[in-house]
C-alpha cells in the first residue's frame, strides 16, 4: 500500500476580477498546485498571486496548460493540429516558468487541463506531442498523468519523470477514463463518500471504477478539484481521513 501520497488541486483559474474557487484555503491543504497559464483561465496577475501563495505555503508548483478557450473554460474539445497543440503546451509552460521564477519558486510538474487532458488520455499520439513539447522545454519536469490510460503508456515509453494521478471527486469508467461530467454521479461532493473510496484505492493499488472493477496502477498523487461546491470541505475531509489512516501527505 502507498504510505506517502501527494494531494494536488487545479488553481489560479480566475481571470481579471473573476474568481474561481478558494485557492488560499486549498493551499493550506494540498501539497501541489496546478496553476492555469492564461489559455483556459488565469492571467499574469492571477498566476503571480497564486504562485506567491504556493511558495509561502511550501506547496509544489505545476503548470496546467489547456486549450485557448476562456469562454468554455478549456472543457470543449478543439480539433487543432497536434503541432499547434504542442506549441501551445510549450508556450504555457514557459509562461509558468517565468512567473514562478519571479516569485522565488520553480515549476516542478506539468498536468494537462480539461478537454485536452481527456483527449490525451485516449490518444497516444496527442499525449506524446504534448509531453515531448514539455520535455523539450524542461527534460526533468514531472509529467502528471491519468493513471492507467494512454498518458501512462506514453510517459513510460518516453522514460521521463512522471506521476500517476487519481481523482478524489470523480467517478471512473472501466477503461480508467473519467465518467463524463454531464452524467449523474460523475462528480462527488461529499468527503464522507470520497475519502474512504480513495483510501480503498490506495490500499488496493488500483483505480476502482463505478462498476466495481479494479484497475491496478501506480498512485502518486490525488486530485482535489477546487471549482466544485464545497471543494475546501471536501479537500480537508479527504486529507484528514488519509492522515488518520497513517498516510503521509508530501509534494512530488
Amino acid at each position: 500500500m502507498t504510505r506517502t501520497v501527494d494531494l494536488n488541486s487545479d488553481m489560479g483559474e480566475g481571470f481579471g476580477p473573476w474568481r474561481m474557487g478558494d485557492d488560499a484555503a486549498l493551499l493550506d491543504i494540498v501539497s501541489s498546485a496546478n496553476i492555469a497559464c492564461g489559455f483556459h483561465a488565469g492571467d499574469p496577475d492571477v498566476m503571480d498571486r497564486t504562485m506567491r501563495l504556493a511558495v509561502a505555503n511550501g506547496v509544489g508548483i505545476g503548470a496546467h496548460p489547456g486549450f485557448a478557450d476562456l469562454k468554455g473554460f478549456g472543457r470543449r474539445q478543439l480539433p487543432l493540429p497536434q503541432a499547434e497543440i504542442a506549441n501551445a503546451v510549450a508556450y504555457q509552460l514557459g509562461a509558468a516558468q517565468a512567473m514562478a521564477k519571479r516569485t522565488g519558486g520553480s515549476v516542478r510538474h506539468l498536468k494537462l487541463h480539461g478537454a485536452l487532458s481527456n483527449m490525451a488520455s485516449v490518444d497516444h499520439a496527442l499525449a506524446k506531442a504534448c509531453y515531448q513539447a514539455a520535455l523539450d522545454v524542461d527534460p526533468d519536469i514531472v509529467i502528471m498523468v491519468l493513471a492507467a490510460t494512454a498518458m501512462e503508456d506514453v510517459v513510460r515509453d518516453l522514460g521521463c519523470n512522471w506521476a500517476g494521478e487519481i481523482f478524489a471527486d470523480r467517478a471512473y469508467n472501466d477503461d480508467a477514463t473519467l465518467v463524463d461530467r454531464s452524467k449523474p454521479g460523475a462528480v462527488l461532493h461529499d468527503a464522507k463518500t470520497a475519502a474512504p473510496r480513495i483510501l480503498q484505492m490506495l490500499e488496493a493499488g488500483a483505480i476502482i471504477a463505478e462498476s466495481g472493477k479494479h484497475i491496478p496502477c501506480k498512485i502518486d498523487t490525488i486530485c482535489l478539484h477546487g471549482d466544485t461546491p464545497g471543494a475546501v470541505a471536501m479537500a480537508r475531509g479527504v486529507r484528514q481521513h488519509l492522515t488518520d489512516a497513517g498516510i503521509t501527505i508530501a509534494p512530488l
